[in-house]
């Protein structure tokens, strides 16, 4: 692995890790699932997934089909806004961590 690359690793373990005992990480969930469902992302997912097992069949469809499928939809579906108010938050959050 290329030293920039490890050292991005290690700087995103580092930034996981502060998140995750400083409990931040459940807030920015449970943000992020507000927004998510308020903005209409969760049923239009929803609705993707009820094309997929309609065009494919109950039978022939497994969770793994629809995690493959749905997962790139769902990432470009995430309003910007929500993706700015996050990293908003994260920024805060390390820079109240530095001080």
């Amino acid at each position: 692995m290329d030293p920039r690359r490890n050292s991005e690793a290690l700087m995103r373990s580092s930034i996981n890790q502060k998140l995750v005992e400083s409990g931040e990480s459940e807030r920015l969930k449970d943000i992020l699932r507000t927004r998510l469902i308020e903005c209409g992302w969760r049923d239009e997912l929803k609705a993707h997934c009820k094309e997929i097992v309609k065009r494919k069949g109950l039978e022939h469809v497994t969770v793994e089909d629809l995690v493959a499928e749905t997962t790139p939809k769902g990432r470009a579906l995430v309003p910007d806004d929500v993706k700015k108010e996050l990293l908003g938050r994260i920024r805060t959050f390390l820079a109240q961590q530095s001080t």
